[in-house]
């Protein structure tokens, strides 16, 4: 898959991250995308250099898309928990 590709799909597992953890983020929209982003080449690395799961170049390859969701998932939660209280509620 080319960055674009990548892109796209950090979009859409950012979503999917947000929907399974809803509540208010303290980056918004944005930051919740940008997450989704780097989460997705997060995931896709940590699979490809530990699991010993190459990364496919089909965009609708499922453990790539779980690959990615999970690390949407991952820095979503690490960023709540870094930056969550810093926003009077």
């Amino acid at each position: 898959m080319d960055i674009l590709s990548w892109i796209i799909l950090g979009l859409l597992a950012g979503v999917i991250a947000k929907v399974l953890l809803p509540g208010r983020d303290p980056g918004g929209l944005i930051g919740t995308t940008l997450i989704g982003i780097a989460g997705a080449f997060v995931g896709g690395w940590l699979s490809a250099r530990f699991l010993d799961r190459p990364i496919s170049n089909q965009f609708y390859d499922g453990p790539t898309w779980l690959a990615a969701i999970g690390g949407s998932l991952v820095l979503l939660i690490a960023y709540r928990v870094l930056f969550g209280h810093s926003r009077p509620r």
